[in-house]
């Protein structure tokens, strides 16, 4: 019939559009699982796929109006909470703070990946920088006394007395200061902090724990990392 001759049969060498779609998708995911393996440089091409899908399951999961584009900060301490035991909202807060590299309140899944590579497998040199940055809560690029005390009060359990607690903890800031504030300026500069954990690797967490356990960090990869790992 001749009014059946408008609409031509799709060709077999033309895709359709949702299989063309589904083809660029996967062409972007490619092209970002290359890029993130070269900047998240602790994983491999199949551990960057893995947290990739997890980080679109989490947020597919939410109902926040950042799911569309990654993590808020509820989000995101929600999964420190759960994932990796951590409790201190202060450091907390702050670890959103050095994952969200470009400052607009969400983490995407590029900054997703490349603070995990730091934060489950960083070099020594890579943790130093990354704990300097959690613990300088406003930013100054150093560690103030009174930063040490709102840190460790919130990390330390609370003795019967408050006003007791506190003159402990300040006893403990003196400490502190006197054992890592080589140049004597009453402050933590990221110089000081970094030969003072080169020197004895313990005081890396020095103001609350900002980094995963051993324990918790192998449960998530061993969890997450569940494919075939690339040798």
């Amino acid at each position: 019939m001749r009014g059946g001759q408008g609409r031509a049969p799709p060709h077999p060498g033309n895709p359709s559009s949702g299989d063309a779609a589904a083809a660029m998708s996967k062409k972007r995911l490619q092209q970002l699982t290359e890029s993130l393996r070269r900047s998240a440089k602790h994983f491999n091409k199949t551990e960057v796929g893995c947290l990739i899908r997890l980080f679109d399951a989490l947020v597919s999961a939410s109902y926040s109006r950042f799911a569309a584009v990654g993590f808020d900060r509820n989000m995101f301490r929600d999964t420190l909470h759960s994932t990796f035991g951590m409790t201190d909202d202060v450091v907390m807060d702050r670890v959103f703070r050095t994952f969200d590299k470009n400052n607009d309140n969400c983490i995407s899944v590029v900054e997703w990946v490349e603070g995990l590579s730091v934060f489950l497998r960083g070099t020594l040199e890579e943790r130093i920088k990354y704990c300097f940055e959690v613990y300088d809560l406003n930013g100054d690029g150093y560690i103030s006394r009174e930063e040490m005390f709102q840190m460790l009060k919130n990390s330390l359990i609370k003795p019967p007395s408050e006003d007791d607690g506190d003159e402990g903890i300040k006893d403990l800031v003196d400490i502190v200061l006197k054992k890592m504030d080589l140049d004597h300026d009453g402050k933590l500069s990221f110089a000081d902090f970094e030969e003072s954990v080169k020197n004895e690797n313990l005081l890396l967490e020095a103001f609350g724990p900002c980094l995963p356990d051993l324990k918790s960090s192998t449960a998530f990869e061993k969890k997450t990392f569940r494919e075939k790992h690339e040798p």
